[in-house]
């Protein structure tokens, strides 16, 4: 079985000291599991029976840089020719299950650390030192991965109690490695999502990015939602399964949300893009909350892209995402609908002039939401509303050509603006460029002196000069 582990220069290297000082050296974790299904290793996982002094001892002279802020807890950092390594004493650590922080203790033997991770597919190793090398699987993880199961060394009960991000991650293995959770492990989780409250936000938010990044993130969001991890982590997801009678028919939400994420995840072109697949898993998420039955019969959202957008930035903001990742997430959210008003294409170039300008750089995302936000089985609706974005495009195209439409500026500057109406700094200049700007969306480039008749004509109106 070693064989099929590919195991890197820098880590042979490695375990030639280790092996000189008469110590034991493993990969470890996902280093071994991502070896196994031939996926790219970059960052190596290692456990050792040296105790961290011993281990820092070994790296003089041999990594290029070392760190460790990690070593009370057994973990040193180091680097060696462009690859990053963690070497961890054996573990055997008792939880004190208020926070999630561990009482460490320092373990004898492999068997003794492989038993406290979280998953079997991460509780293989292969020793590096001695005179062949041995793959140790006492938990099954090399069956549990060619099964595509995830399953834990110890009872689920016992390993999420122990640290309950592990709920969180197993939605996350789900997305990254299209594994399927075992029973048991399902049970546990629905038995004890609400122990995810004793986990800080940034590391949820660490995980749940990790999810949506993955390969298959609507199974993992599917897992969250169905074991109510959801309800702590984003509470908005499960709220979009909206109930459908005879009252208040609709398709449902949540599904259709899941299916448009799919669709603008099968649009990028850059790899894996946080903020277009957030956008479209919220883009409606204003909708249970602007729900109406028309007297017509009809049920309406009227305003759920405005609702929606304040509900997605105070969610991501709870959730410690960085600023810009708020702010470009709600926009998207805010813009969705935006598109709709074109139809058949009788938009004037000053709407499309707005459209552009409102979205900014996030106008190629807003395409691909726009787009994707199609999940009507009429091919003939479907192809009509692609279409009609075709030509949406066309026209962007053409007057950015005309015009170059993304630096849309006011035909005048502030300093113009100050030296013909003899203005000082100030609120006056900014309403004076707000209007020219206007104007500019409206009617598209003005000469020199069409500019200045527009702003002596604003001025003599609103009493300036």
């Amino acid at each position: 079985m070693v064989e099929m582990v590919a195991v890197p220069a820098v880590a042979e290297d490695l375990a030639t000291r280790f092996t000189a000082a008469g110590h034991r050296l493993y990969l470890v974790g996902g280093s071994v599991r991502d070896a196994l299904l031939g996926r790219e290793v970059s960052d190596l996982d290692f456990t050792t029976d040296a105790r961290p002094e011993a281990v820092l001892a070994l790296l003089e002279g041999w990594a290029e840089a070392v760190w460790d802020q990690g070593i009370a807890f057994g973990t040193i950092g180091a680097r060696r020719h462009g690859a990053t390594v963690e070497i961890t004493t054996f573990r055997a650590d008792a939880y004190d299950r208020v926070t999630r922080n561990p009482i460490v203790a320092f373990g004898e033997t492999i068997e003794d650390d492989l038993v406290r991770r979280d998953f079997t597919v991460n509780a293989m190793a292969v020793e590096l030192t001695g005179d062949a090398k041995r793959f140790v699987d006492p938990h099954g993880g090399l069956a549990a991965l060619a099964a595509g199961v995830l399953d834990t060394p110890a009872t689920p009960e016992e390993s999420f109690a122990d640290d309950p991000l592990r709920m969180l991650r197993a939605a996350r293995f789900v997305s990254q490695l299209g594994l399927t959770p075992a029973p048991r492990v399902v049970e546990a989780m629905t038995a004890m999502a609400g122990e995810l409250s004793r986990i800080t936000r940034e590391r949820v938010q660490t995980e749940l990015s990790k999810l949506i990044l993955g390969t298959h993130p609507r199974r993992g969001i599917e897992l969250m939602v169905d074991t109510g991890l959801a309800e702590l982590v984003m509470p908005e997801a499960p709220a979009m399964r909206l109930a459908i009678d005879e009252h208040m028919q609709h398709k449902d939400v949540y599904t259709h949300s899941l299916v448009v994420m799919e669709q603008a995840i099968d649009r990028e072109t850059d790899g894996p893009d946080l903020v277009l697949r957030l956008a479209a898993l919220l883009h409606d998420i204003g909708k249970p909350d602007t729900r109406r039955k028309e007297s017509d019969g009809r049920v309406s959202f009227h305003h759920h892209e405005v609702v929606g957008a304040k509900m997605a930035r105070r969610r991501l903001r709870e959730l410690r995402y960085p600023k810009s990742v708020i702010d470009e997430v709600s926009q998207l959210v805010f813009l969705h609908l935006r598109f709709h008003g074109y139809s058949a294409g009788e938009w004037t170039d000053s709407a499309v002039r707005r459209y552009v300008t409102d979205a900014g750089p996030l106008l190629e995302r807003l395409h691909k939401l726009v787009r994707s936000d199609s999940t009507t089985r009429n091919k003939r609706r479907a192809a009509a509303l692609q279409r009609s974005y075709d030509s949406l495009e066309e026209r962007i195209a053409i007057l950015r050509q005309q015009e170059e439409l993304d630096a849309i500026r006011p035909d005048l500057d502030g300093n113009a603006i100050m030296a013909l109406l003899g203005l000082e700094p100030g609120p006056l200049v900014g309403k004076a460029y707000k209007h020219l700007l206007a104007v500019r969306m409206e009617q598209g480039p003005l000469t020199h002196d069409e500019a200045v008749a527009e702003l002596r004509a604003w001025a003599r109106e609103n009493g300036v000069g």
